[in-house]
């Protein structure tokens, strides 16, 4: 492919990945997580569109929350993003895209958008970009271009596509004749036997501007709302921040309800890339290599008589299973979740139940990760809480006070400069110091090597939300 036609990756990572808790969490969701080999889904979908020959730089729209995670895990797959554009709130798929084809068409009116979620696993490459040129063909045309993926078996959990009369001037690309929600199973196997039914991937080929005129005709109150969003955004160290009350105000609706349905320009490229959304734990086991007893098993385990399941240890504690099948098993250090297979999608029910309980095992791990680094808890009970601090190379954390509680910090490994009031120290391994509650104090790691340290806090009262920042090299509140 030339370069002056080279294609625009937005990578969308908004999602929280409930019906894969206790592992993905709204702080650390599924994208954000190596399920499926070792990076994680969203380096994966990075590294799918990296091929400078065939694509700029990809355009991130990310969740707030997830913005340090994000802009660390693509420097770490080699990723130099165009931007990472952060949603204040979520607002479904059709803002996110307005937003990112706003954006590319100002800066080339004759952009082409390949839109990628996340968190999906694509298996064949060199089949995906072959797809990927027949849609561009297509969206060269005028044509809002969706991937279709052929069907393996009558699936109730995904969406269909009905594939139209070929576009003759558009080799590979086929008209769109109808979005079909989830089916009952008898209505999928009549599906997958027509051959006229592809499921619904999600992904798009988009012209931003033909997309954009489409937003217009179609929701113009979520093309007025992100282009306001977006003229009023700000640049916060590597990101981009979108208006919150302009974006608040746009409708939520996803990409297929607002437009997609409605155009007269939809066109479907079927594909089989060996795809697969990973919208729940079955999905995982359906993907991975398999033993002898049809088990998928990760971490720590002992099983007997076990099959057809999938086993999944996070933490350091063994799962040991006797006389088990077609079960989904996964230990992180909070929670075990077990489920049959064939009700695992309501886990996200599960979660909803945590949620309305106000449990932090809805929300994040006993790992919390921050720019800095991350920590996890070790201990809590009434007035101490006990947490292991990892700092990253350079990291630092905010110069800060705290109105109930004292600290103590001890070093295992690494070195810490520390400020506490007017002092700064260096600390090395078995060295500690105390900090007085009420005192101004700052860590910083600036050594080459992670600072790892025991930290104990003592008070009246040792939540998370007792910090006064005073300065923060991160721009945090």
């Amino acid at each position: 492919m030339a370069n002056e036609s080279k294609l625009y990756p937005v990578i969308l990572s908004g999602g929280s990945g409930s019906r894969l808790w206790p592992l993905s969490r709204a702080h650390y969701p599924k994208q954000l997580l190596p399920l499926s080999g070792d990076n994680s889904m969203l380096q994966d979908t990075a590294l799918r569109v990296s091929d400078k020959t065939r694509y700029h730089a990809p355009l991130i729209i990310a969740n707030n929350e997830h913005r340090f995670i994000v802009a660390e895990q693509l420097q770490q797959a080699g990723v130099s993003p165009r931007a990472i554009v952060l949603e204040p709130l979520g607002r479904n798929t059709a803002p996110a895209v307005t937003v990112a084809a706003l954006m590319l068409q100002r800066e080339d009116p004759n952009a082409i958008m390949v839109l990628l979620p996340s968190d999906h696993v694509v298996a064949d490459q060199q089949a995906f970009a072959a797809a990927v040129d027949k849609a561009a063909g297509a969206a060269a045309g005028g044509h809002l271009v969706t991937f279709g993926i052929t069907p393996r078996h009558p699936e109730t959990g995904y969406g269909y596509i009905r594939q139209g009369e070929v576009l003759t001037s558009h080799a590979g690309a086929f008209g769109l004749s109808a979005f079909v929600e989830k089916p009952d199973l008898p209505t999928a196997e009549g599906y997958l036997a027509s051959g006229d039914y592809l499921w619904n991937s999600g992904m798009f080929v988009l012209p931003a501007q033909t997309y954009l005129d489409e937003v217009e005709r179609l929701a113009p109150k979520i093309l007025e709302q992100c282009d306001l969003a977006l003229e009023q955004s700000f640049r916060d160290l590597d990101f981009v921040r979108l208006d919150e009350p302009a974006f608040a105000a746009c409708p939520s609706d996803s990409i297929d309800y607002a437009v997609m349905e409605h155009t007269h320009k939809a066109a479907v490229v079927p594909a089989d890339i060996g795809w697969n959304d990973v919208g729940a734990w079955p999905a995982l086991w359906d993907i991975a290599e398999k033993d002898a007893q049809g088990n998928v098993c990760a971490g720590d385990h002992l099983l007997r008589d076990v099959s057809d399941s999938y086993i999944r240890a996070e933490d350091d504690r063994m799962i040991a299973a006797i006389g088990l099948e077609n079960l989904i098993i996964v230990s992180t250090d909070d929670a075990l979740m077990i489920a049959p297979k064939a009700r695992a999608g309501e886990v996200k029910d599960l979660v909803d139940s945590l949620k309305s309980a106000d449990r932090s095992e809805a929300i994040h791990h006993r790992r919390v990760y921050r720019p800095w680094g991350n920590y996890k808890d070790i201990d809590e009970d009434q007035r101490f809480r006990v947490k292991r601090i990892i700092v990253k190379p350079g990291g630092i954390l905010s110069l800060q006070k705290h109105k109930h509680r004292s600290e103590h910090w001890v070093v295992v490994k690494g070195v810490a400069t520390v400020t506490c009031g007017e002092e700064e120290t260096t600390l090395n391994e078995n060295q500690s110091v105390y900090i007085p509650k009420g005192v101004i104090h700052r860590l910083a790691n600036k050594q080459a090597e992670a600072l790892h340290l025991i930290e104990v806090q003592v008070g009246d009262y040792v939540g998370e939300d007792d910090i006064i920042r005073i300065e923060d090299t991160y721009g945090r509140d």
